[in-house]
This record gives C-alpha cells, sequence and structure tokens, in this order.
C-alpha cells in the first residue's frame, strides 16, 4: 500500500459555542451545535489520505462497543483499509469531547479508553510506501517499541513521519534514536517548541536528523531542507471548524510526497487539505478530494531563503 498508518482512531464529540466553564450543579447549558465525527489524529490522517486517492491502511485499536463500531464504519466507507485494526476484548474505545468555542480555541477532554494497551506488537509488517505514527503521548506502548518499529521500516526502503500531537503530561519527552528514525517530524509551532526545548524549533528538530514541518494554523507551514527554510502559505479559507485540520495537513503532505517526491509540492498540497478541510464541522467531514486539494495547492504561495 502507500500509506499505513499508526495510532489513535475515536469518536469525536464537537459542542460549539461551549462557555468557558460549564456550570456544574446538575444545570443544563445549551450550546450552539453538536456534531459527533471521526475523530483520533491517525484516524483522520488516514480517512484524509484515503479521500486523496491514496491506498491507505490504518493500524489501531478499538473495543467491541458502539463507538468502535462507529469509527470502522466511518473509515471502512471512505476506503481505508482496517483489517489491521484490533478489537480489545474489555477495554473501551477511546471518546473525545471537544468543547469548541468562537475565536477558533478549544478545550479537548479524552477518555484514552484501550488506547494504552496498543502497542507494537499490533503493528502488521505489511509492504508500505510510507509508515506514519500519531498522538504519540497517548499510547504509552507503542512509544516504547515505536523506534524499533521505524528502524525496521526504514530498513524495507520506507519513509516515516510521526505527528506527536499534545502531551497531557507536559513532558514532552521523545527519544532521540526515534527522531532520527523519521523522515519528517510533522508537530504545530506550540508542540515544535515543546519537543525542541527551543523558542527555535526548526533548527533544534533537524539537528536530531530528521526533517521537521512545522504547522501554523492558516498561515501554512514551514519546513526547514538542510540550510534552506521554505514557507508554504495557503489562500484564506474562511474556517467553520479547525478541529483535526493539522492531521489534514498530514494527510495533504504525505500524499504529495508520496506522489510527487518533492517537498515543495508536499507542503502546497498539506497547506491546501489543511485549509479546506475547516470548511465544515468535524475533522473529515470536509476533507478535500485530490481535485480539489490540488486545485488550491497552485495558488499557496511558497517561499525560500537560506538560514541564517
Amino acid at each position: 500500500m502507500d500509506l499505513l498508518v499508526v495510532g489513535d482512531a475515536n469518536p469525536d464529540v464537537l459542542l460549539s459555542g461551549a462557555p468557558a466553564v460549564p456550570a456544574y450543579g446538575q444545570a443544563e447549558t445549551l450550546v450552539e451545535q453538536g456534531v459527533l465525527a471521526l475523530g483520533g489524529s491517525a484516524a483522520i490522517v488516514a480517512h484524509g489520505a484515503a479521500r486523496l486517492g491514496l491506498e491507505v491502511g490504518l493500524a489501531a485499536m478499538v473495543g467491541r462497543d458502539a463507538a468502535g463500531d462507529f469509527v470502522l464504519d466511518v473509515l471502512k466507507s471512505a476506503g481505508v483499509d482496517i483489517s489491521a485494526c484490533v478489537r480489545h476484548e474489555s477495554l473501551p474505545t477511546a471518546l473525545t469531547v471537544c468543547l469548541n468555542q468562537d475565536g477558533g480555541d478549544r478545550a479537548i477532554l479524552t477518555a484514552p479508553g484501550c488506547l494504552a494497551a496498543f502497542g507494537p506488537e499490533h503493528v502488521p509488517a505489511v509492504a508500505a510506501r510510507h509508515v506514519h505514527a500519531a498522538s504519540y503521548f497517548l499510547q504509552p506502548r507503542l512509544a516504547a517499541g515505536l523506534p524499533e518499529v521505524f528502524r525496521a521500516v526504514r530498513e524495507q526502503g520506507a519513509s516515516t513521519s510521526l505527528d506527536t500531537n499534545d502531551d497531557p503530561s507536559g513532558a514532552w519527552s521523545v527519544p532521540a534514536d526515534l527522531l532520527a528514525r523519521c523522515t519528517f517530524v510533522l508537530p504545530n509551532q506550540a508542540e515544535a517548541v515543546a519537543l525542541s526545548g527551543s523558542a527555535d524549533p526548526l533548527p533544534a528538530l533537524a539537528a536530531s536528523g530528521t526533517l521537521p514541518v512545522v504547522k501554523a494554523g492558516r498561515d501554512g507551514c514551514v519546513a526547514l531542507a538542510g540550510d534552506e527554510l521554505i514557507s508554504a502559505r495557503p489562500p484564506v479559507v474562511e474556517p467553520v471548524d479547525t478541529v483535526g485540520a493539522g492531521d489534514s495537513f498530514d494527510a495533504g503532505f504525505l500524499a504529495g510526497w508520496l506522489r510527487e517526491g518533492d517537498l515543495r509540492a508536499a507542503l502546497a498540497l498539506g497547506a491546501a487539505a489543511g485549509a479546506l478541510s475547516t470548511r465544515g464541522a468535524g475533522g473529515v467531514a470536509t476533507q478535500p478530494t485530490l481535485a480539489e486539494a490540488t486545485a488550491l495547492a497552485r495558488d499557496v504561495e511558497i517561499t525560500s531563503s537560506p538560514i541564517a
């Protein structure tokens, strides 16, 4: 297959117009909108990559419950190969509630369910051109074995990428040997600063041996390739919901890389896919087709400059 995505899969319950602090005391608060959507960074990446025409598989764990049924049904309907998804016999599927406020900020509440039980032994040894891992800090057993998984993948000639997503513990500890085995790391700006321990994260991350691509919301992204800083800024797309936009960027970036083998083309398609995914509520409802993403990618502004 083109892409194997490894990581989390769960339903998202998205509530828009939520108060900054919900009222307790058994008070019922009405909000503007509620949406049930596919969630989990890995699942959203897999779904988006399939929408972009890649042959995609997902290795993940869900429970034997209605939430797990929902996740697998949505993925299968999108054309994602779910044969490597396993179901835990007793632990429930993870569940996330997003409290979205006007202006784009949100609180994310996640019940991890069976995520902590997912480990490297659940990652199949399939032939894939690229392996992407997501939500590193939510899956400690997978995290412990991921350097070895990526070592084996790289030895087979495939490329690799990692999007750690947020670290609820605040420790932000990723072993150097894992970063060295990542062709790309794909954090957002805040995650990049936390991972690198530096206010200037791109050189610090690149020093580990990877090519860092840092996402910057509506400003697109910036990558450091050798001594060249490359930025990609998409046209403005007025967002309805930014949930999963970074994951849709990952899907577009990887689709561009696997199709073109060119970093600038990958950055442009990633920026376009991320922007277009914000047109509707939830992470997957408005993920673009390849034709849609390619059309917008033509208008992505690419600039480059040598680093000082």
